[in-house]
């Protein structure tokens, strides 16, 4: 058997690419490796056997550290941020001048930040841009660096976008948005790479429980910053009780969410490694039914669904519920 290679993302901001074993050619993975899906994906892709480069926001974080501890000398860390263009550069340079005549079979993107949930009204213009940033910019840089090497192999391009990229979720226009971009980003490239040999997938996961959605300190505050910036007209319409509300979200996710994030990894393993990778997975707690619900039911169940949803978690605005 040959050895594969891949390069790994492993926090919410990393990529990694990893090989393969069977005589194929190198692979590449995603960036988000330093925690979550990525650094659980680092992992796993390096249990397999694949030599894993894992591309982490911060190389000297603790996520960094504990990838070095726990995986084989196949993997490598190195320092990218999907936001910086020459750390991406950098990184492929690093990868190029490793794989060599290898080649390099697979690019996993797995960028996300969620941004503050609440009213899109309210989001700062400054989180539609991150989010923006992170989740789609990134990952269409990445792709565009490494596609020479995927073309050369006739590999394979894995995106890790979400349901929310499809399903619209109140609260999330910044995060959701940005998804919808990455998920249409890839079903444009899955057609056109076609004629290159090489295979895209979108992973388009729900219901799962990483800290991307921070925690409570963290959206302390940035509450705190949205409320201080907030226009005096906007805090009079919908009122302090509503957007303190807004916190409602994070219960919801535990919930409707689960820590075993092994269904994801069975899929991006099969996007990769599958003579025939499908071009959409779905994993995750109910993300099936509310892609169903999405595509295939009226508009107006839809919104009534989720109108009901949100009231009873947050209520109404001030101005809609003070008497008249």
């Amino acid at each position: 058997m040959t050895e594969g290679w891949a390069w790994v993302q492993v926090d919410s901001w990393c990529t990694f690419v990893v090989g393969s074993l069977n005589g194929w050619r190198s692979l590449s993975a995603c960036r988000g490796g330093d925690s979550g899906f990525g650094h659980g994906l680092a992992k796993h892709l390096d249990k397999l056997g694949f030599t894993v480069f894992a591309g982490v926001l911060d190389e000297k974080g603790s996520g960094a550290e504990e990838l070095r501890r726990s995986c084989s000398k196949r993997l490598s860390v190195l320092q990218m941020d999907v936001t910086n263009p020459q750390q991406i550069k950098d990184a492929h340079s690093k990868v190029v001048e490793k794989v060599q005549d290898k080649g390099l079979w697979a690019v996993i993107n797995n960028a996300g930040i969620l941004g503050f949930p609440m009213d899109g009204e309210l989001i700062p213009m400054a989180d539609y841009k991150s989010c923006m940033a992170v989740n789609f910019f990134g990952a269409v840089e990445v792709t565009k660096t490494f596609l020479p090497l995927l073309r050369k192999s006739k590999g394979r391009l894995v995106n890790i976008s979400s349901i929310g990229g499809v399903f619209p979720m109140q609260q999330l226009a910044a995060y959701s948005s940005s998804k919808a971009a990455l998920t249409m980003f890839s079903s444009v490239m899955r057609q056109e790479l076609s004629k290159w040999g090489v295979k895209v997938s979108v992973i388009q996961p729900g219901g799962f429980r990483t800290n991307i959605a921070g925690t409570s300190e963290s959206w302390d505050q940035k509450e705190k910053v949205i409320l201080d910036h907030l226009p005096p007209e906007l805090q009079e319409d919908y009122g302090r009780d509503y957007i303190l509300q807004q916190k409602n979200f994070l219960r919801g996710i535990g919930i409707f969410s689960t820590s075993d994030i092994t269904p994801l990894i069975r899929d991006v393993e099969h996007a990769v490694s599958a003579k025939s990778p499908s071009a959409f997975y779905a994993p995750g707690k109910l993300t099936s039914l509310f892609l169903n619900i999405a595509f295939f039911f009226p508009t107006s169940f839809l919104d009534y669904f989720e109108k009901k949803q949100n009231i009873q978690k947050k209520g109404m605005p001030r101005a809609l519920s003070t008497p008249k």
